[in-house]
């Protein structure tokens, strides 16, 4: 973890910011939370359990910085609102999502099926492919 915070510096630092207690308190929340997909409001009543003085223009501002920054990513799971989470393959496509249409729930899958669609794609329409976002939406287990 202060590894990830040392990196974190640094690349904040090459662009000119700090790593300041309310951004590090707003990571901190989002890998504390790995695979619950927050949205904005979510983070931000969980940062502010940390930093009370907090103010929601702040956390938004955070995310956006980070998510610029590649450190988070920032998700559409077709709810109405943008959910986070922590980017742990910066040079790779973004893992798919299963989204229940019952509860709600969101389960992440990390195998890629569609590397030979995309060589496909990219040989027969001459088209360079630099990522793409799956998701199946269903009823899960749970809910059956």
């Amino acid at each position: 973890m202060e590894n990830l915070m040392e990196s974190l510096k640094e690349k904040l630092k090459e662009k000119g910011y700090k790593l300041t207690p309310q951004r590090r308190a707003t990571l901190d929340v989002i890998i504390d939370n790995r695979g619950k997909h927050l949205n904005t409001e979510e983070i931000y009543d969980l940062v502010k359990e940390k930093c009370p003085d907090i103010g929601l223009a702040t956390v938004y501002r955070t995310l956006q910085l980070l998510d610029e920054m590649q450190v988070i990513l920032k998700i559409n799971l077709d709810d109405g609102c943008s959910r986070y989470e922590f980017n742990t393959h910066e040079d790779d496509h973004q893992h798919h999502h299963l989204i229940c249409q019952n509860c709600g729930g969101v389960t992440e899958v990390e195998i890629d099926l569609l590397e030979h669609l995309e060589e496909e794609i990219e040989r027969s329409h001459d088209f360079q492919i630099n990522d793409h976002k799956v998701k199946f939406f269903g009823i899960c287990s749970k809910c059956k």
